[in-house]
């Protein structure tokens, strides 16, 4: 399960879908952006993956991380 990423998008028969990188068909479909992302993100912490979130035009607006980071941030402190 290497890479695995669940997207909380638009649904091309409307609405909002949430679905998993390599999948054919939607995970589930909810009415608002906002129920499609909590589901993603519960999904995402459930299976320690990534979770991206795209606008209605399909473009990634956030991006979020729930697992082992390859690139975690580092400390600005000196």
């Amino acid at each position: 399960m290497a890479n695995k990423i669940i997207f909380s998008g638009p649904h091309s028969g409307g609405g909002w879908q949430v679905k998993s990188s390599g999948a054919k068909r939607a995970s589930s479909i909810h009415k608002t952006q906002a129920e499609a992302v909590r589901v993603g993100r519960q999904i995402a912490k459930n299976q320690q993956c990534e979770h991206k979130i795209q606008g209605r035009d399909g473009q990634i607006r956030q991006s979020n991380s729930y697992g082992n980071d390859p690139f975690p941030p580092r400390d600005m402190k000196h």
